[in-house]
């Protein structure tokens, strides 16, 4: 579990981070590559992705032998570029203790050791790497994410309006809570307590890393959230859409406009009337679409609401 506390003075700098970051989704997309997080919706292109990557990038794979990247490597920077004069701007004693922490006794890499010596070899090693791998995972589909963190950002604006800060941290994370002044996330690892003591805290949504959040704890500054965000797919530049006319053959032309429907959410009374059909039709399309796992149904009270899974998008296409 990972249990963030705050004090009052937290809660006052709490900021949702007003761009993406370029490396902290590439980090967070070479995360999802390397541990089969996602699961089969992911498989596709996390294949292509570790097929594509040069071998420029071999480097990147020597900063987490143990899974746990340095510290200094969190930063946020608008561009690549900017990223890289943070981190390089890191402290040469924060950067000798990480690396010491990474490897501890086990012998390192001549360019990491080039690294805690301060080498400029070494940094332009990895800032190769890390442009190089940026040119393969998410130049491609950089507008996409810049799109998609667009839409994170006002629906965040939008729920802290209506409901407060609590409401909608909560609602980042399904199945966390905040208690006493502690934010709780069951089921993330590792098992950590992290005390922001008055630093804030960036919330940053991820599109490349469905699988619980990233905390970025930086003595000295404030942490950073990187939570999974988006449709629950990775992002693409585009793909060859299923003619409507094969989806409809397969699902039926109502059930399949049901599902796109359902791109939003809708209660079975909301749904019937977009259908111009009964509710009990449309509670029929939505148990259908749940039973082969392209649609959610969640219940309030006497009212249901139904809504398309990532499955359901992929199928789409839309």
């Amino acid at each position: 579990m990972l249990r963030i506390q705050f004090t009052a003075q937290d809660f006052a700098r709490i900021r949702f981070a007003p761009r993406p970051a370029p490396l902290q989704e590439l980090h967070a997309a070479l995360t999802t590559a390397v541990t089969r997080r996602g699961g089969p919706l992911f498989a596709p292109w996390r294949v292509r992705v570790l097929r594509s990557l040069p071998a420029a990038t071999d480097p990147l794979g020597d900063l987490v032998p143990a899974g746990r990247p340095p510290s200094f490597l969190d930063v946020l920077g608008d561009t690549m570029a900017d990223g890289f004069e943070q981190i390089r701007a890191t402290s040469p004693g924060l950067v000798r203790s990480e690396l010491e922490r990474v490897y501890g006794a086990v012998p390192a890499p001549l360019w990491i050791r080039g690294l805690r010596a301060g080498d400029e070899t070494a940094w332009r090693t990895l800032h190769h790497a890390q442009q190089a791998a940026y040119e393969t995972v998410l130049a491609p589909v950089w507008s996409v994410v810049q799109d998609l963190h667009r839409e994170e950002f006002a629906h965040y604006a939008l729920t802290v309006a209506e409901h407060g800060v609590a409401a909608t941290l909560t609602g980042l994370a399904p199945g966390s809570r905040l208690h006493e002044g502690v934010w709780e996330w069951p089921g993330a690892a590792p098992d950590r307590d992290v005390r922001l003591d008055g630093r804030g805290l960036v919330l940053l949504p991820t599109f490349h890393h469905p699988a619980g959040p990233l905390l970025q704890d930086t003595p000295g500054r404030p942490a950073v959230l990187t939570y999974p965000a988006g449709p629950g797919l990775p992002p693409t530049a585009g793909r060859p859409a299923v003619p409507a006319e094969t989806l409809a053959a397969v699902l039926g032309r109502t059930r399949l406009d049901a599902l796109r429907l359902l791109a939003e959410p809708h209660t079975t009374t909301s749904l019937a009337r977009a259908l111009h059909v009964s509710n009990a039709t449309a509670s029929s399309h939505a148990a259908a679409l749940r039973s082969a796992g392209m649609a959610t149904t969640t219940r309030t009270g006497r009212s249901v609401t139904h809504q398309r899974t990532a499955l359901g998008t992929l199928v789409t296409g839309v």
